[in-house]
């Protein structure tokens, strides 16, 4: 019985197939679990943004005269949701901007015992600092499943599928200045 080299070869074929195709699969995983973590990232940018705008009205009667810091984080919220979603590296940064702005915004509340005192800002400081934890959060996991995704887009030989399919590497979301990897400082003092 001499089966030749032809039923050799369509099994090893099979095996590359499957091969593959498991490859194939762990790359479209893992590229579902990123963009799952952006999207909770998303979700936690965007609820932050939402409450600036009740942040800065109540702010405003109190401190009539600091205008710029109001202003400034009026037009980073704005400037933070007119970026695309998936442009991770310049959310990072209008983000981090952002979250230091927020920062002088209540240096400046300290000055104002009014103002630390009234119940709305009180909430509205303590709904941001949770905010700031559960974006801090999000941020480790998507950068998490961005690092599995890049991890198996350099691989090999999963990177000879990924390159045959189109896939590439993810942008972590970083904040390039160490200052705005700080949760804002809240006191309610």
């Amino acid at each position: 019985m001499n089966f030749g080299l032809g039923p050799i070869l369509l099994v090893l074929l099979l095996v590359i197939a499957s091969y593959a195709i498991v490859i194939y699969n762990g790359l479209v995983r893992a590229r579902q679990i990123m963009r799952e973590a952006w999207s909770g990232i998303d979700v936690q940018l965007k609820r932050r943004a939402d409450l600036i705008p009740n942040l800065i009205e109540t702010v405003k009667g109190y401190v009539q005269h600091e205008r710029a810091v109001l202003e400034e984080v009026t037009a980073l919220r704005s400037r933070a949701q007119s970026l695309p979603s998936d442009d991770v590296a310049g959310r990072g940064q209008v983000e981090g901007l952002l979250g230091r702005a927020l920062g002088r915004l209540f240096a400046v509340a300290e000055a104002y015992p009014d103002l630390k005192a009234n119940e709305n800002f009180r909430q509205l400081q303590s709904s941001l600092e949770t905010l700031e934890s559960e974006i801090q959060m999000a941020r480790r996991y998507y950068n998490g499943a961005a690092r599995e995704l890049n991890i198996k887009v350099e691989s090999f030989p999963s990177n000879l599928v990924a390159s045959m399919f189109g896939f590439s590497q993810a942008e972590y979301f970083e904040i390039d200045n160490a200052e705005d990897r700080a949760v804002p400082k809240v006191s309610f003092s």
